[in-house]
């Protein structure tokens, strides 16, 4: 008796087969978004009175866009989802900064 193909995989070979594995934009796009999240998370070091609102507010509204649009595309796209989500609370918590 022989294991199916699918159990006889590996880990890595079902990543790399995913359609939201690293062949694809659902695995980059993601992992470049990161960064904005690291700079949003930076900026909590800068003084209030030195962030832009306005950058701010826009990042936090197309983080709202393309967290809806990440649920809504198929492959469902969890990774992009998270990225966003993260950027809509650090970008809010920055906006309530600044107003307060």
């Amino acid at each position: 008796m022989s294991a199916s193909p699918v159990v006889a995989q590996t880990v890595l070979q079902r990543l790399m087969s995913s359609p939201t594995g690293p062949k694809t934009i659902h695995f980059w796009a993601p992992l470049g978004k990161w960064g904005l999240v690291l700079a949003s998370l930076g900026d909590l070091q800068r003084p209030a009175e030195k962030l832009n609102i306005r950058q701010n507010t826009t990042l936090m509204l197309t983080s709202i866009l393309w967290s809806r649009w990440s649920l809504v595309i198929i492959p469902k796209n969890f990774s992009l989802f998270t990225v966003n989500a993260l950027l809509v609370m650090t970008n809010a918590f920055q906006i309530g900064r600044v107003l307060v």
